[in-house]
């Protein structure tokens, strides 16, 4: 059986749906993990989907994925603008990252505009609601078979 992709959720994502509507949009979390299982099903892959608040959770969650998961889909939330610690993560697996951005953080404040992670990441995805999870699935799946080639 094939490896899931794994997609890790960082701080403040467990209130989808409560924090900042306006910015990240109506669907809870839980709604994402919907919408990411059923892509993954129509594509043959598996998720692994979680959310945590604490830094080293997340690389503790990334080094295991260098044996457990097919890729990564990462959403860090503003660990994104400070953590090297979890760049230094990416860049240990050979498994590829996919860094992930509901809001276009391109049109929001500076501090946003520079990510530790996308120079590690195999790509990132920016600006497409809670949709560019699915998205990001979709690619994490094309890396896979890429990959498998």
């Amino acid at each position: 059986m094939a490896l899931p992709i794994y997609i890790l959720n960082g701080p403040n994502l467990n209130f989808l749906g409560v924090r900042e509507p306006e910015t990240y949009g109506a669907n809870t979390l839980q709604d994402v993990q919907d919408d990411c299982e059923a892509k993954a099903k129509s594509l043959g892959a598996e998720v692994d989907f979680r959310q945590t608040n604490h830094e080293g959770t997340l690389v503790d969650w990334l080094q295991e994925a260098h044996t457990k998961a097919s890729a990564v889909v990462l959403n860090a939330g503003a660990y994104t603008h400070t953590s090297v610690a979890i760049a230094d993560a990416i860049r240990a697996i050979s498994t590829p990252v996919i860094e992930l951005h509901i809001s276009n953080v391109h049109a929001r404040e500076e501090f946003r505009l520079h990510s530790f992670l996308s120079e590690a990441c195999a790509g990132v995805m920016v600006g497409f609601g809670t949709y560019g999870y699915e998205l990001a699935v979709q690619a994490a799946a094309h890396l896979n078979n890429e990959r498998a080639d």
